[in-house]
């Protein structure tokens, strides 16, 4: 599928420009997440270093312009690419929803100021932490080079998140942090589901460089032997 979308791209300049677009909205929602994870996790107040707000309305903008090209792009070519241009329209969608999470995380920052930290599940909360970022970055070369040999290490390599995620949020869920206030656990709960989110929403890229657009989400299928 997504060499197929690259000889696309390459031949129209409605699908280059919002390919180009969804460049930008990787390098930007990865600044995003870094910047919000960072004023949470790193800090004992709620100050960035700009605003989050405007950066998820450049965002959405973003956004509106692909759409905007792939139906010009429609009308004038038909629907011979269709299976392409959705593919596009699913990869903006997941970049949009992974801005609207960093503004998420941002907001419970502004809700507990003090650095949020927890001496039964820092080791792993950290542990996702960098998962995340890494597969942000991984998933960003994968998709840059269409490499479905790096997609597919990917979407294996970062499964556990998932587990490990559910793991904290039903050991909250029984108290068996007696040492953490209701508050910090309650951001906590919250900021886990955040990066859990964004770990799926990845996923979902990374996937639409290895599977045809009815997989996209989904592990590839193995093949026949």
């Amino acid at each position: 599928m997504f060499k197929e979308l690259i000889s696309v791209f390459t031949s129209d300049s409605l699908i280059d420009r919002a390919y180009k677009r969804i460049f930008e909205m990787l390098d930007l929602t990865h600044k995003m997440f870094i910047e919000a994870k960072d004023v949470l996790r790193k800090t004992d107040s709620n100050q960035i270093n700009y605003d989050i707000n405007d950066q998820d309305l450049a965002v959405n903008k973003f956004q509106r312009e692909v759409r905007k090209d792939i139906f010009n792009h429609l009308v004038m070519s038909g629907t011979e690419t269709l299976a392409s241009d959705l593919v596009i329209v699913s990869i903006v969608i997941d970049l949009e929803r992974i801005g609207d999470i960093t503004k998420n995380i941002v907001e419970i920052a502004q809700s507990h100021p003090a650095k949020l930290h927890s001496n039964l599940y820092d080791d792993k909360v950290v542990k996702i932490e960098e998962a995340v970022a890494e597969n942000f970055d991984q998933t960003i070369i994968a998709f840059k080079n269409s490499d479905e040999v790096l997609g597919r290490k990917i979407m294996k390599e970062y499964r556990w998140i998932s587990r490990v995620s559910d793991e904290i949020l039903e050991s909250l869920m029984k108290d068996e942090d007696t040492e953490l206030k209701a508050s910090s656990a309650v951001a906590l709960a919250l900021y886990i589901r955040q990066l859990k989110r964004i770990n799926s929403h990845l996923k979902n890229i990374t996937s639409s460089v290895v599977n045809p657009f009815h997989r996209i989400g989904y592990s590839p299928k193995k093949k026949k032997k």
